[in-house]
């Protein structure tokens, strides 16, 4: 008896066709370059348009700077290697591989990850790895190098579809980018940005980085309940069993030279640890700042990728040692070799990436698109309905994420109108930032112009060469849709039970303010 096949559901039809069609574009590295020539003409047009607009810290008038022309050929050709020098990711990616690839090759991820494998339960390895993803970012963007190749490995070593356990942890790290057990360095840089923006009201007033502490912490749990759920119910029924090629880590008990270099990795870095606290936390520690000794502001969260490379380094060569599979030096620097050797696509990517964002920032397309959305806003009437009126702040955010990735350069533009504007209606510049916060963090995950959507790309085809943006994007949707559908939910409960969003940080202004 023949058993009918299930029809896919209207949801999952829509993911197909968004797949498709997304995948129709070019490679990535063709992409990016299409982009920057596009951006250069844009610019032209929307000049000649006469577009422009006021910027809202300085309050002076911001127009399209026109790159069809003798000067933007000259700046273009000039800044052609200082674009791909500056790219933001490209240097903390390589780094930080550096190190971890030594783990690679000495084969202490292999032994870790059997070690996490046999002992955590299974039905936990899902909000497990997402939890960890959000959990990240009190290291700053180190999720997206070590977190995310983690999830996909993960899921490969005990028998599901990798991509699916790459997209989970990827929705944690980057949609659920604000949510945070921890302050992070985050939340001072969008504090002071808010702050200054508050003291056009009230001068004085202070935004404190835990203004959305308590909104935060409950996200977090918020958002891996939703991302197991997404996880288990929608993305991994929708990909199907994994075939490819990838082989598969086998889970076998560890030997006892595996077993013997794991202990030499544990004192190494416990060893390590002492010395990073030593410096931290003793009198006129050395990693401390004498201008500012603050744990945020020290020289371990400025140099945090080093101290990555650096832990990375220390834990492979001491399983190596440890495990006899270091021979010599060369065993080190041929890992180092092969992890450069994957990152080629990633390179030639990132060339052309970082001349497109170069351009997109010379034009001030930007600027103009967030403070005319801005007075779009405006429009609408909403004074005296703090639901709408946040609700309609976190769909603007999450649409000018989708071509501008960085949270504070984006909050620079946007807290200036936002926040001045609502406390003269009685709302918290705290409540402003929540709202901007949620919007920020959810739409990151289908931007191909998301900073690191290259490099997930670029896992993701690791196990599945024929990936393409379509196939990220149709993967990591229904997070997208059910995140900002579920945190504004939880937005809106706090305004209508109104809870304070962090210590001190009231969702409304008393009428003396």
């Amino acid at each position: 008896m023949s058993i009918a096949p299930v029809r896919p559901t209207p949801f999952q039809r829509l993911l197909n066709l968004i797949e498709r069609a997304g995948n129709i574009l070019p490679n990535s590295s063709t992409l990016f370059a299409g982009l920057a020539v596009g951006v250069v003409l844009l610019s032209w047009w929307v000049s000649e348009l006469g577009a422009q607009a006021v910027h809202p810290a300085t309050g002076q008038v911001v127009q399209i700077v026109n790159l069809c022309s003798i000067e933007g050929l000259h700046r273009m050709l000039v800044n052609i290697v200082p674009n791909f020098m500056a790219f933001p990711p490209l240097g903390n990616v390589l780094v930080c591989l550096l190190g971890i690839a030594v783990a690679e090759r000495t084969g202490l991820i292999s032994a870790a990850l059997r070690l996490i494998v046999l002992n955590a339960p299974r039905r936990l390895l899902t909000p497990i790895l997402i939890f960890g993803g959000i959990m990240s970012h009190s290291g700053g963007d180190i999720g997206y190098v070590l977190m995310i190749p983690l999830g996909a490995a993960v899921f490969h070593t005990v028998g599901r579809h990798p991509i699916a356990g790459l997209a989970a942890v990827f929705a944690g790290v980057s949609g659920g980018f604000s949510a945070n057990l921890l302050i992070s360095t985050l939340d001072p840089l969008l504090a002071g940005i808010t702050q200054a923006a508050a003291a056009v009201v009230k001068p004085g007033i202070v935004v404190l980085p835990t203004a959305n502490y308590y909104f935060l912490f409950t996200a977090s749990f918020l958002l891996t309940a939703i991302g197991t759920v997404v996880t288990e119910k929608i993305v991994e029924p929708r990909l199907g069993p994994y075939t490819g090629a990838a082989p598969r880590e086998e889970l076998k008990p560890l030997t006892a030279a595996e077993k013997r270099g794991l202990w030499w990795t544990a004192g190494s870095l416990a060893l390590l640890a002492a010395v990073i606290l030593w410096g931290l936390f003793a009198p006129g520690g050395f990693l401390l700042d004498p201008k500012n000794p603050t744990f945020l502001a020290s020289y371990f969260m400025r140099g945090l990728i080093g101290f990555i490379f650096l832990i990375g380094l220390t834990a492979g060569l001491a399983y190596g040692l440890g495990a006899r599979t270091i021979l010599s030096d060369s065993d080190v620097v041929r890992g180092m070799d092969a992890s450069m050797t994957t990152m080629a696509s990633y390179i030639v990517m990132a060339f052309f990436a970082a001349q497109f964002l170069a351009y997109f920032n010379w034009t001030n397309l930007g600027t103009v698109l967030a403070v005319n959305g801005a007075e779009g806003i405006k429009a609408l009437g909403l004074d005296g309905k703090p639901v709408l009126l946040m609700v309609a702040l976190v769909l603007l955010s999450a649409g000018i994420d989708l071509v501008m990735g960085s949270a504070s350069a984006k909050w620079t533009l946007m807290a200036p109108i936002f926040v001045p504007m609502f406390m003269l209606l009685g709302y918290s510049p705290e409540l402003v930032q929540g709202a901007y916060r949620i919007g920020d963090s959810c739409s990151n995950i289908i931007s191909p112009l998301m900073l690191y959507f290259p490099l997930v790309l670029g896992f993701a085809q690791r196990y599945v060469p024929s990936t393409g943006i379509g196939t990220m994007i149709a993967t990591m949707m229904p997070y997208s849709i059910t995140f900002i559908i579920s945190w504004t939910s939880l937005l809106i409960i706090w305004i209508v039970c109104d809870i304070p969003m962090g210590p001190g940080a009231p969702l409304f202004l008393a009428k003396e303010d």
